[in-house]
């Protein structure tokens, strides 16, 4: 049969089915027509806007059984009851206040002398527990060196009351943050064309390239722009979706390595994908992407491809240098648009410092936002921010060139010099595992014998302060400058080791404390609940007394 037969067959059966619509709606009246059609398209707007939008019909249609479930009498009372019971327990354990402390509720008549203001901070900085200049806190200080600073005491107070919003009145701000950029530029191997803006810390920095993609996308014609980012990805790419009206697609991760599964990132791409997003490294389990990879699929598509380096991007920079090659992660690799760093980290900047770089200001046109018709004047700005603290971009420079490239190759081997004697010492306990290759700074412990929340809650009795992870149930160290004082990684694994010993008498039993909280929070099928009781924790952090009743926590009763 030749093309002409198919053609004419494909003729008739459309006009049969003409033909049988005609006739079926002979009887209608012109009016009864217009009606009907008006009403189905209404009906299919609907349904398509119903079941399209950037939370899943699956994710939606679960939050709304368990908010019906919930407003049953007997179930949602005694749930309400549970909830109030923790919201109370958290609310004392966060905020009990040592023996004769005392919050300040309004201003002192008389204003304090700096002699009894400094006396005050010295109460203030004692209340913590954690000792962290003793390298027992993961992350959180990434050098607390004492000449460092002293340096940036000395440098914030030079530049306290200077505002990059102000570049005509404070020029040697402006010099300072360009030449961070440029530097920064530089360590991730940016052509002439690259550039960038210094920010706040990551988050900022990863809202800014959402924003600048999904401005970009809208300019392409996507209504309904998609990050399509593994699962690992740090959470401000949710905070971005969030906040930007873009939809956030997850990518699995490959169980063994933990890195982002390649191909089903692939099978996620659509019309709508606005951005692709891989870590170097993810924040879990210290694993890097396969940026090389990753990329090729950002060429063919032609859809931009952000590089989160917040964490370890001022390690990795460094690595091959300091004798740990690693494969190309940066702007080397073609495909690759943006990246994001933490100087505030392994920069060992003081913090409220980070850097968005772009491999072409076109990206970055799209981050800025400029009112034009604004009565003040023309209001352009390069971030979130509008007024910024010009005192933590001269601090930042000022850690950057004191550092200097030896500094921080020497930091970068120390660093993941202490990382691979961890992980092979670590390695000889069976009774623990390491999630994938940990090539820079974090290492991830998980348990297929016991509860590994019940070695976090051991090595906190010891002094230790790790991340709690889940997802699977995992813990985590992120090794600083500080892990690389004498004895202090010897310690840690003793400690892992002497712990894990104790649990392995009774290897099945449960978890207890702060361990057995976050263990049983993933185990909620009701993510609002522990949504809800996460907010509680956020409004905990701004009470300066005791609510007498968690129903106040947040400022008005609960209603059932």
């Amino acid at each position: 049969m030749d093309l002409q037969n198919y053609k004419e067959i494909a003729v008739k059966h459309v006009l049969d089915i003409r033909s049988f619509i005609n006739d079926y709606f002979k009887e209608l009246e012109p009016c009864h027509l217009i009606t009907l059609t008006f009403a189905s398209t209404m009906v299919t707007v609907w349904a398509y806007n119903f079941v399209f939008q950037r939370e899943s019909l699956k994710s939606r249609c679960k939050k709304q059984f368990f908010r019906l479930v919930r407003s049953l009498p007997y179930i949602g009372s005694k749930i309400q009851k549970e909830l109030d019971k923790a919201l109370d327990e958290m609310a004392h354990r966060l905020i009990s206040p040592k023996e004769g402390m005392s919050f300040v509720r309004t201003l002192p008549c008389n204003g304090l002398k700096q002699e009894q203001v400094m006396e005050k901070l010295k109460e203030y900085s004692a209340l913590g527990d954690v000792a962290w200049k003793q390298g027992k806190a993961s992350g959180t200080v990434y050098s607390g060196d004492e000449k460092l600073t002293q340096l940036l005491v000395k440098v914030y107070g030079e530049f306290a009351w200077s505002n990059p919003l102000h570049p005509d009145v404070f020029p040697g701000v402006r010099k300072m943050e360009a030449e961070v950029v440029r530097m920064a530029c530089n360590l991730f191997n940016g052509g002439p064309d690259t550039c960038g803006a210094v920010t706040s810390g990551g988050t900022e920095s990863i809202l800014m390239a959402c924003k600048a993609y999904r401005d970009l996308a809208y300019e392409r014609g996507i209504k309904y722009p998609e990050i399509v980012a593994p699962v690992s990805a740090h959470a401000a790419f949710d905070k971005a979706a969030h906040y930007f009206g873009m939809k956030m697609v997850h990518i699995p991760l490959e169980k063994k390595t933990m890195r982002v599964d390649v191909k089903a990132m692939r099978r996620a791409i659509s019309k709508n994908t606005a951005m692709l997003v891989c870590s170097a490294p993810q924040f879990p389990h210290g694993v890097i992407d396969p940026i090389e990879e990753i990329a090729k699929l950002a060429l063919k598509y032609k859809i931009p491809l952000h590089v989160d380096a917040c964490l370890g991007g001022f390690l990795i920079v460094f690595m091959e240098k300091a004798g740990f090659p690693l494969p190309p992660f940066d702007f080397r690799v073609k495909g690759v648009t943006s990246i994001s760093a933490d100087t505030h980290k392994y920069g060992y900047a003081p913090k409220g410092s980070s850097v968005i770089l772009y491999s072409h200001k076109d990206y970055r046109h799209y981050q800025f936002f400029v009112a034009s018709d604004w009565p003040g004047g023309l209001y352009a700005s390069p971030s979130v921010a509008g007024s910024r603290p010009g005192g933590i971009v001269a601090a930042c420079w000022a850690t950057m060139m004191h550092m200097g490239e030896d500094g921080y190759i020497e930091a970068t081997k120390s660093i993941i010099s202490t990382a691979r004697f961890i992980v092979k010492e670590l390695q000889k306990i069976k009774e623990i595992f390491i999630f994938g290759n940990p090539e820079v700074s974090v290492i991830a412990l998980g348990s297929e014998v016991f509860d590994i929340y019940r070695l976090s809650n051991s090595l906190t009795a010891k002094g230790w302060n790790l991340n709690t992870l889940q997802f699977p149930s995992s813990i985590h160290i992120c090794l600083t400058l500080l892990h690389t004082k004498p004895g202090v990684a010897q310690l840690f694994v003793q400690d892992v080791r002497d712990s894990v010993s104790v649990i392995m008498e009774d290897p099945t039993a449960k978890t207890t404390g702060a361990g057995a909280i976050y263990g049983m929070a993933q185990t909620i099928p009701d993510r609002s609940l522990v949504t809800e009781i996460s907010k509680a924790f956020l409004d905990c952090l701004y009470l300066t007394e005791l609510p007498s009743s968690t129903n106040q926590i947040n400022g008005s009763p609960r209603h059932h």
